[in-house]
């Protein structure tokens, strides 16, 4: 069996905060995650930005999202890149947020081999430096995923 991705083996850069970005990384380093919601359509928006893809409004809203998703499609990534280089295999994945965007995360805390398209996911949050905290993705507990979708 492969060792499990954990957060301890991947790297956590500082991403590049930017006024229009700052509610989402601000809240993600509290340990939240919010997602601009368009006033004039209702869409949540990925990634986070301050206007709409869909209609074009430059009216939105920051709300807490669930923190709930299910994998879209993964790739299991056996030697990364860059700082990625070090940190063994890991899961590179798309999930499906409960509120609707589609993202592109990792997923940690599992075996690779073990991740499933369809499995149902919860955000955690990884520290990287004063600003921000980077939003990943960890199976949800059987018992909890069941409860979601009842």
């Amino acid at each position: 069996m492969a060792d499990p991705t954990t957060r301890a083996g991947l790297p956590t850069p500082a991403p590049y905060v930017s006024p229009e970005t700052r509610p989402f990384w601000s809240a993600a380093k509290a340990g939240r995650l919010v997602l601009p919601f368009c006033t004039g359509c209702g869409v949540a928006i990925w990634y986070p930005k301050a206007f709409c893809s869909a209609c074009g409004s430059m009216h939105v809203d920051w709300r807490e999202a669930s923190g709930l998703a299910t994998v879209y499609s993964h790739s299991h990534v056996h030697r990364g890149e860059g700082a990625y280089r070090e940190a063994g295999s890991f899961v590179l994945a798309l999930v499906d947020l409960d509120e609707g965007p589609r993202v592109l995360t990792n997923i940690v805390d599992i075996d690779p081999a073990d991740v499933a398209i369809g499995q149902r996911v919860q955000v955690v949050f990884h520290d990287a430096g004063d600003e921000a905290s980077l939003p990943r993705f960890a199976p949800m507990a059987p018992a909890r995923a069941a409860a979601v979708h009842d």
